[in-house]
């Protein structure tokens, strides 16, 4: 904690560092973010956000950073994360096409780039479970796909053709979308609510 602030680390390898940590403080007035690159980073930390990137290439930042194993040991002992795109891929316990997992912390099967190239982008408007104030828009970037999802994990929102956009496993949070690059704070204010839950347990 710093003074009486929830700490929340944002992986600082690759990826919308500084949009994500501007979300998390429009989200909670309470919250000082931490950015992370080095195992003692993680001291401390009431969470983590997994930003977007190149899944590949942050699996190989996080092995030389020596931050894979602590990393998977927090999460795995509870610490709460939150992965957005490939951050999401990260968490994921199956990635068709890949070999194994990295972090294989979230019970879904995810598909990389399963809605094409950089110029598919799209953006829509998602209904979220238990969230107040309308749909939440989201912004899809060459983003991963959730097809399938273990018996423990919830569907947080979904696109309009049903399929899940955003799901959680206890203080385990993935988004195939980019909350951080609209201006709706609700989904980071969400990730806060379960790392005050998770501190405070």
């Amino acid at each position: 904690m710093v003074g009486d602030k929830l700490n929340i680390g944002v992986l600082a390898l690759q990826g919308g560092v500084r949009e994500h940590a501007e979300m998390l403080a429009a989200a909670a007035a309470d919250v000082a973010v931490r950015e992370v690159r080095v195992p003692g980073d993680l001291a401390g930390l009431a969470g983590i956000v997994l930003p977007g990137g190149e899944s590949t290439t942050m699996r190989k930042l996080l092995n030389e950073s020596g931050l894979l194993d602590p990393l998977r040991s927090r999460i795995a002992s509870g610490l709460p994360a939150y992965g957005t795109c490939a951050g999401m891929i990260l968490l994921a316990r199956t990635v068709l096409g890949a070999a194994d997992s990295v972090l294989g912390a979230l019970d879904i099967t995810v598909r990389r780039n399963a809605f094409g190239s950089q110029r598919d982008s799209f953006e829509e408007d998602l209904a979220v479970s238990g969230m107040s104030g309308g749909p939440l828009h989201g912004i899809f970037i060459r983003a991963p796909s959730i097809e399938e999802t273990g018996p423990g994990v919830e569907v947080q929102a979904r696109l309009q053709d049903g399929r899940p956009a955003a799901v959680r496993q206890g203080s385990v949070l993935g988004s195939a979308f980019h909350p951080e690059l609209g201006c709706d704070p609700r989904f980071h204010a969400l990730f806060v609510d379960m790392c005050v839950a998770a501190r405070d347990a």
